[in-house]
């Protein structure tokens, strides 16, 4: 009985040990909740992503847009290079309804200060759904310009203020995703169908931020770093 146990461990790290795609899908996976903290006591990766969530999601990132577009970045860039940091903040209603929540809007903009600040050397994005992409625009303009001219670029789904710069980042790193019929991008207050696909934008927005990667930490052609 006993070797037939240790037989089958040994199998099984054989199995594992001979399966990095698998190894790496699984730190993937890391970016699929609906909460990410990566700015937070970790180490600095060459790409940072500041997102704020829709309307009543869950967590600090929600699940509609974030998760799906953190998990094709990581598989872009390397899930090794990505740190995601979730914004805090209410996303009620009322936040929505008075252009996105005051002491979110701030906390983007301290997040991304304090990435800027404590990594020079990384890549910052400014990202968020929905209400999120109010906080993006309302936090770029809080910043002082030295600081937001040091953002990498920003990425916003279902923009509520579509059309609108993001004040101090330059236009062409902005990347802004809004589907045909979205009443939200139309600057209306109805949640339709069209403004809760935005899953599926998840490797068109991730390939707009990782050609923002530092030339230096970009992984080699044909596949991820590890």
């Amino acid at each position: 009985m006993h070797s037939s146990k240790a037989a089958l461990l040994l199998a099984l790290v054989g199995t594992a040990s001979a399966s990095p795609t698998g190894l790496l899908s699984a730190r993937q996976a890391d970016f699929s909740g609906n909460s990410q903290n990566g700015l937070q006591g970790g180490a600095c990766k060459s790409m940072i992503v500041i997102f704020a969530r829709g309307t009543t999601e869950g967590g600090n990132v929600g699940t509609i847009a974030g998760p799906p577009f953190f998990q094709s970045l990581a598989g872009m860039v390397g899930a090794d290079n990505l740190a995601v940091q979730g914004v805090e903040y209410p996303a009620d209603i009322p936040g929505f309804l008075a252009g996105g929540d005051a002491n979110g809007s701030q906390e983007m903009a301290n997040l991304a200060q304090q990435a800027i600040a404590n990594c020079p050397n990384s890549a910052v994005i400014m990202s968020g759904y929905s209400q999120g992409g109010q906080l993006v625009h309302n936090g770029a303009a809080m910043m002082p310009a030295d600081a937001v001219a040091k953002v990498a670029g920003a990425v916003i789904f279902g923009d509520p203020l579509n059309g609108q710069a993001v004040q101090g980042v330059d236009p062409a790193k902005t990347k802004v995703i809004c589907h045909n019929g979205d009443n939200i991008c139309e600057g209306g207050n109805q949640i339709r169908r069209a403004h809760l696909t935005y899953g599926q934008d998840a490797d068109t927005a991730a390939q707009f931020a990782a050609s923002m990667m530092p030339a230096a930490a970009a992984p080699p052609a044909g596949g991820a770093a590890a």
